[in-house]
């Protein structure tokens, strides 16, 4: 059976989904995870995707990202699977790539030079990629970007009030999670039919990392995010949208260097930092100290004002769709936005929310908001499938 394997990695762990592909589209086979990568030892796990059984728990020692691979290839080995691609999600693609691509070294040359752009994300998409080619130098590798969606944006929306000369050497807005923003329009005229998909759609990715962005016929044309994915709704452990002049006032009046500020930008703002307690949503949900109340209500009111905004570069709003871990799971956290979107014609149905339903407004509401889960993986198989297809 040709099958597709799916890469997302991280700098401790490997995700990965295996696809069969089928006359109808890739078909979800298998998922796991390598869970402490770099460390003494890691912990590979595999289950179905039709009924989520286990099919595989180990440890591996070493546990490097060849030694995680080595694994996931000998598993398809075992179930009689020939591997298509694998098909890498790569967070930038700078002004060089608007869809997916089959990586070849002068690709691999031209990631390397963004990673002044995504010094934390970068190294790691091309260390999997270094990683796939060691395991088996012959297999055909695809890159799938998360900067690739929102190049049908208007230009307007990627300046800087910057020198053109910045923004000539690459220092300009590009957006970011649009793997997870092509999931949900894809799914949008299943979901709201084919007319209201069509809409100036907002969608509210909200996770460890979190973005806005609103869709109008189902192209990007607004997003939160920029040269970074720093910029925009406050998230678990950034800050979201900062005056520049506190970046300043850390380097001059706390003597930190461009090490610190960076880990306090990544690493140490967002829910994590205002809190004090946790960068989990559900723990934060849970405290009784007021630090955690604040950190949840502050997220919330970022998320909302930067829906507000979004509104205003795409020209109106109709529905709102909640997605990613938080957005998928959290009702509080929906009920806080949409309490301070109501202004706009959001009326929630608080049963529909606590249940998760798919529909979370009155059958009267003015404007609709939606829980729709994401599927990055999925859309990767089908941007992988769709360049397979072409060069076949």
């Amino acid at each position: 059976m040709r099958v597709l394997l799916i890469l997302n990695p991280g700098s401790a762990t490997l995700k990965f989904e295996f696809f069969a592909l089928g006359e109808h589209g890739p078909v979800p086979r298998y998922r796991g995870m390598v869970d402490g990568i770099g460390r003494d030892s890691a912990r590979l796990q595999i289950h179905r995707v039709a009924d989520g059984d286990s099919v595989l728990e180990c440890t591996l020692q070493p546990a490097a990202h060849t030694d995680a691979l080595a694994a996931v290839f000998a598993f398809a080995r075992e179930h009689g699977y020939s591997l298509a691609a694998v098909a890498h999600r790569i967070v930038h693609g700078g002004p060089f790539f608007q869809q997916a691509v089959r990586l070849t070294p002068e690709v691999v040359a031209k990631l390397e030079t963004l990673i002044p752009l995504a010094p934390l994300h970068q190294p790691v998409g091309l260390a999997a990629i270094a990683a796939v080619s060691s395991v088996d130098p012959d297999v055909v590798q695809i890159a799938c970007f998360d900067t690739a969606f929102h190049t049908t944006q208007d230009p307007l929306g990627t300046r800087f009030g910057i020198a053109q000369r910045w923004h000539d050497a690459g220092v300009r807005r590009y957006s970011f999670h649009g793997l997870s923003y092509a999931a949900i329009a894809h799914k949008l005229p299943e979901v709201l039919g084919d007319e209201r998909a069509e809409g100036r759609v907002a969608v509210l990715h909200l996770g460890s990392g979190s973005s806005a962005c609103i869709l109008h016929r189902r192209q990007s044309v607004a997003n939160s995010t920029g040269m970074s994915a720093v910029e925009g709704l406050m998230m678990g452990t950034r800050p979201g949208n900062l005056d520049p002049e506190v970046v300043l006032w850390w380097m001059e009046n706390a003597g930190m260097d461009i090490a610190a500020v960076r880990r306090e930008l990544y690493k140490a703002s967002g829910l994590l930092g205002v809190s004090g307690i946790s960068a989990d949503m559900r723990e934060l949900l849970a405290s009784s100290e007021p630090s955690a109340a604040l950190a949840v209500e502050l997220y919330c009111y970022r998320a909302a004002r930067e829906i507000g905004a979004l509104a205003v570069q795409a020209g109106g709003l109709d529905p709102l769709v909640f997605t990613a871990g938080t957005g998928q799971r959290s009702a509080p956290v929906r009920e806080k936005i949409l309490a301070r979107l109501a202004w706009l014609g959001f009326e929630l149905d608080a049963d529909a929310n606590q249940r998760n339903a798919s529909c979370i407004t009155r059958a009267d509401s003015r404007l609709s908001a939606w829980v729709i889960a994401t599927d990055e993986e999925g859309q990767m198989a089908r941007e992988a499938a769709a360049l397979l297809a072409t060069q076949a």
